[in-house]
């Protein structure tokens, strides 16, 4: 005799199913790298802000693939997290676009449409995108009346692709680090500019604060400050898509170091004047990272590019946090940064991982 199947088959496989695609969407973050631990409750005051990188939205290029199931995926992890961390910003840093250099600006627009679709109702949090390679291009085809249109259609930043902004107490420099890996070209000088401006925006508050008047030099000579008065850390939160230069570990001749990928730095000449520019493919070059460090004297840095989460402090004490890639287009483990800036100055870095894309299939 044949038996047929429960009526309430299908609503126990929905139900699931469901439940499948939530736990699919909740992040486990940690203070780390490894140990998962419960989101504490935000202050009256903090700023707690949602780092993310990596994108790589293909825009109207979207594939069958992108439209049906990583849009859909994406959207629940971003609405699955922000609804559980409750952040009050969130920041793209860099690479929102998978090939953002070959695009039209119309095109562009469909890019910036297609990551408002993904975050939904969502989309009303302030937004900040910094510029990567992958969206304006290397330094062979970086072109300034390119970015200019780019930046146009991106919240807070210049013609050159940098913006500065405050939000409470906190104080945030993002800068188009494309530009500094590129030798002479004009976007490189706009942005020396506004890391010279910001220097002196804030030695100034420093002198208005202390109610005397002592500051340093805010002269560059070949890539070298000379001391100013800011201390270790009294700066801005700095905001970059590549990783600053980092020195080579006392104890690893090779050069890498700890919890970094390794880089290699060359060099190439291109453009019809043969003019030398930066190919580096991982981090800035060592003497503008320095310019940066000194100049701005950061709180902390968070860049992106690596695809890898990472914890760095540099020689002079500056922490730099690497955001993972948030995409499964690019190889590691996929994840985000919430950073939490207290009113007493107290700041906490939590990394969340997301799934693997084969655990979604």
């Amino acid at each position: 005799m044949a038996v047929w199947p429960s009526p309430w088959l299908p609503l126990l496989l929905l139900a699931a199913m469901l439940a499948f695609e939530d736990w699919l969407a909740t992040p486990t973050c940690s203070g780390g790298l490894t140990t998962p631990a419960p989101t504490p409750a935000p202050a009256p005051g903090d700023l707690r802000v949602m780092m993310v990188s990596d994108l790589m939205l293909p825009g109207s290029d979207a594939t069958y693939a992108d439209r049906l199931f990583r849009n859909h995926v994406m959207s629940k992890l971003f609405a699955k997290s922000i609804g559980t961390l409750k952040p009050d910003m969130i920041v793209v840093l860099g690479d929102i676009s998978a090939k953002g250099f070959e695009l039209a600006e119309s095109k562009w627009i469909d890019v910036l449409e297609q990551f408002e679709g993904i975050l939904g109702e969502y989309s009303i949090l302030p937004l900040h995108i910094t510029l990567g390679d992958k969206d304006v291009g290397g330094c062979a085809n970086l072109d300034d009346s390119f970015v200019h249109h780019v930046t146009k259609h991106l919240p807070g930043l210049d013609s050159s692709g940098c913006g500065t902004f405050e939000i409470g107490n906190v104080s945030f420099v993002s800068l188009n680090a494309v530009s500094l890996l590129c030798g002479n070209n004009p976007l490189r000088f706009s942005v020396e500019k506004v890391i010279e401006r910001e220097n002196n925006h804030f030695q100034q508050k420093m002198v208005n604060e202390a109610g005397h008047f002592s500051l340093g030099s805010t002269k560059r000579e070949d890539c070298n400050w000379r001391p100013n008065n800011m201390e270790s850390g009294s700066g801005p939160v700095v905001l970059l898509h590549f990783p600053l230069y980092k020195s080579q570990e006392p104890d690893n001749p090779d050069g890498e170091a700890i919890g970094v990928v390794k880089f290699s730095e060359s060099y190439f000449y291109s453009g019809a004047d043969g003019k030398r520019s930066y190919n580096q493919l991982h981090a800035l070059p060592a003497n503008s990272t320095q310019y940066i460090l000194q100049a701005l004297k950061p709180r902390i840095v968070f860049s992106a590019h690596d695809g890898s989460f990472s914890d760095y402090t540099h020689d002079d004490g500056t922490r730099e946090v690497i955001v993972p890639a948030v995409t499964w287009k690019i190889t590691g483990i996929p994840g985000f940064v919430i950073a939490t800036f207290g009113r007493e100055g107290i700041m906490t870095v939590r990394h969340c991982l997301i799934v693997p894309e084969w655990y979604v299939m």
